[in-house]
C-alpha cells in the first residue's frame, strides 16, 4: 500500500531556508522508499493572493450557477481541497517570521479551511469534516520557543489542522537557528534524525 505525502514549504529564502533543508531531508528519505509517493508545493514559487470577498462569496455559489470569474476564483480552493484529499499526510515545512506562519502559508489555509467543505459547524461547535490524514511540522526558528508563552506558531498551526479534523500531528523542531553555528549544526542534526525517524514510521 502506498502512502501518499503532500510536502508544503513556504521560505522565503529559497534553498537558503533552514525550513526548505528539512523538507528536502525528508523528501529525500522518501524517494528510497517505494511505498511513499510525494508531492511538493512551494507556497512562494506558487504563492496563492491573500483571501478577498470576491473569492470568499464564490464559495457560496453552487458550482453550476458560478460565472466565469467566480469558477476562476473558487477553483483555488477546490485544487486545493481536492489535493489535500489526495494524500495521507501533510507535511509543513514552516520558518518562523516574527512569531507566527509565513502569510504565504496562511493564504493556503484560508483556502482549505472552508466552511462545508472541510468542516462543519455544529451547535456544539465545529467539526471537522477530513478523517484518516495525519500531519507533520517541520519547524525551523532562530530563536528558542517551543514550549514557551511566545511560541504562538504551533498552536495555531495544530488548530488550524484540527478544525478540518487532521488531529494526528507530530512536531519536529529545529530551534537555535541564529544562536551560532554550534547550535545550528547540533539542532539541524537532532531535527533531521527525528524525521528519519518519521520517515521510517510511515
Amino acid at each position: 500500500m502506498t502512502t501518499r505525502a503532500l510536502i508544503l514549504t513556504s521560505s522565503i529564502l529559497g534553498e537558503n531556508g533552514q525550513s526548505i533543508a528539512l523538507a528536502e531531508h525528508f523528501r529525500s528519505l522518501a524517494a528510497g522508499r517505494d511505498d511513499l509517493e510525494i508531492t511538493a508545493r512551494d507556497l512562494v514559487a506558487d504563492e496563492l493572493p491573500h483571501l478577498t470577498q470576491p473569492e470568499l462569496a464564490s464559495w457560496q455559489v453552487p458550482a453550476g450557477e458560478r460565472s466565469a470569474e467566480q469558477r476562476e476564483l473558487a477553483s483555488r480552493s477546490d485544487d486545493l481541497i481536492r489535493e489535500l484529499l489526495e494524500h495521507d499526510v501533510v507535511v509543513l515545512a514552516v520558518p518562523m517570521y516574527n512569531l507566527g506562519v509565513p502569510s504565504q502559508l496562511k493564504a493556503w489555509f484560508d483556502r482549505v479551511l472552508r466552511a462545508g467543505e472541510t468542516f462543519r459547524y455544529t451547535e456544539n461547535g465545529p467539526v471537522g469534516l477530513i478523517e484518516g490524514k495525519r500531519a507533520v511540522i517541520l519547524a525551523a526558528r532562530g530563536g528558542e520557543y517551543a514550549g514557551t508563552a511566545m511560541d504562538s506558531q504551533t498552536p495555531h498551526l495544530k488548530g488550524m489542522l484540527g478544525l478540518i479534523g487532521i488531529a494526528e500531528v507530530e512536531v519536529v523542531f529545529a530551534e537555535g537557528l541564529a544562536m551560532g553555528e554550534s547550535h545550528r549544526e547540533a539542532a539541524l542534526k537532532e531535527a533531521k534524525q527525528a524525521i528519519e525517524g518519521l520517515v521510517q514510521a510511515l
